[in-house]
Formats: structure tokens, sequence, C-alpha cells
């Protein structure tokens, strides 16, 4: 079994050909995606998605780069989005994607922080794992979550140290590799993922972006996983077959909610 654990496919990106880009996907191996919204805005887009796609599964939160477009209220709206859409099918299996971007020029910290701790504490209340935005903000994502309690999650497209990455290890999170991996110059990223141990280890491709070496400049999707799955058996020097059973046993070990019925399930078709 192949996861996905973070694509955006509800993106503009992806309007022309979303469903034929899902059969792909499901086709080449990829047997489930989890798909995070970025603002309130498009919480809706992330359900319709989910309900649309078969094994694809719901993450709702507030990115660090959408504030400018959110307030209070889409906190009391997130709240309510993951106490309703949790009595449904489709349930929720993270708040996310969240957490901090201290990258681009005019970031505001304290902004970024605030918004980030009630989410975390919105997470804690309901007892849902979290998917985190941590560019160049390690530091201060593990101080939030050592200050909130760490309520476990994925910290997605890690690039931090070999301390860092032990650092959320310790409370209780796997790491997210995808296609920043597959360059050969992304000399950490690719020592990390040879060397950590592979219960800590998720595979994502963040689609549509951080595309793979072979796609450099291009538009990611989903049916790239199944290279970048080989690109981390490589690294390591193991079989495939071993990449693809322990991921996913970490990924269904993380969020419980709805992904364990994939566990016994074959690669699933195109909904509808």
């Amino acid at each position: 079994m192949l996861i996905d654990t973070h694509c955006h496919l509800d993106a503009h990106e992806f309007a022309d050909d979303r469903r034929a880009l899902v059969h792909a996907a499901h086709q080449a191996g990829v047997s489930a995606m989890i798909i995070p919204s970025v603002e309130a805005g498009n919480f809706s887009a992330v359900r319709d998605c989910c309900t649309t796609y078969a094994a694809c599964f719901p993450a709702y939160g507030i990115h660090p780069l959408s504030l400018d477009r959110a307030s209070e209220v889409d906190l009391i709206t997130l709240r309510q989005w993951l106490k309703t859409e949790s009595a449904g099918a489709l349930a929720p299996v993270a708040v996310g994607e969240i957490g901090l971007d201290f990258y681009i020029p005019g970031f505001d910290a304290a902004r970024q922080e605030h918004f980030f701790i009630e989410q975390l504490r919105i997470a804690k209340d309901l007892d849902l794992p979290v998917l985190l935005h941590v560019r160049r903000s390690v530091d201060q994502v593990l101080k939030c979550l050592r200050r909130i309690g760490s309520p476990g999650g994925i910290a997605h497209a890690f690039n931090g140290s070999r301390q860092q990455a032990e650092a959320f290890i310790g409370l209780g999170f796997k790491l997210g590799f995808g296609g920043a991996m597959t360059y050969p110059g992304s000399s950490r990223i690719r020592r990390l993922a040879a060397t950590l141990s592979m219960d800590s280890i998720v595979l994502e491709t963040d689609a549509p972006d951080i595309p793979p070496v072979w796609l450099s400049g291009e538009r990611n999707t989903p049916v790239e996983l199944v290279r970048i799955a080989r690109t981390l058996s490589d690294l390591r020097g193991i079989s495939n077959d071993e990449v693809l059973k322990v991921t996913s046993a970490n990924v269904l070990s993380l969020l419980p909610r709805v992904l364990p019925s994939l566990s016994d399930s074959a690669s699933p078709q195109v909904a509808g």
C-alpha cells in the first residue's frame, strides 16, 4: 500500500484533469491521499474532493501563508467543521495544514504563532493529529508544541537537522519526505531519509508543489509518489515492497480515524 500523506488535490492547477490524475494515481498503486486545506475558504473544496474521489481523506486547517485572508472567526469555523464533519462518513483525519513559515519576507511571526497555537489547542481538544508546515521555523514550531502539548502528527516536507528530527519523533511525530528527497544536491534530506528509523518516515508529494527532480519546474501530481517511494528504497538499500509496507503502516498508526479500513482493501478506483 502507498499513501500520499500530503496532496492539495483541490488546487486550481488540477481543475482541468483532476479526475484523470486521481485515476492514474490509483492505477499506479497510490492507495490513498490525504487532502489538507489551507484556509476556511477551501474547506468545502477539500470535502468535495474527498466525496467525489475514492480513498481521499480530508484535513482542515489554516495555513500560515493564508493568514492575510483569515480572521478570528475562521478559528470558530474550523472547530465547527472538525466537530460537525467528524460525525459523517468522511471524518477529518487531522488538523492541517497548520504551522509557521518564516521564509517569505515580511512575515508576522506573532500573528502566525497565535493562529498556530489556537489550532493546536483545537486539535488537542478534539484528539486529532496535526499536519505541520515548518518552513524555516522548526525550532519555533517545536517550542509551540512543547508549550501546548503535542497531539502528534506529521512534520510535512521536513528539512531540519538530525537533532530537530529526533525532537519531532520524541513528540510523537512522523516526518514527511517527498520530491525534495529526489534531488542529488539535497544532501541533508537524503541523509536523514537514509538513516532515520523507518518507523518515523511517511511519504508525500505536496502536489502540485515540490516537484521531484524528474519534473523540476513543472506541476507535481500524486502519481509521482510511486517513483518517490523508489527513491527512498534506493537511499536505504531496501526493497520497494518494504518501503511501501512500513511507510503505510506508519500512516495507519498515526491517522486512525478512517485509514485502517484501507488495510484490508485493494487499491481503490475513482468513484463516479
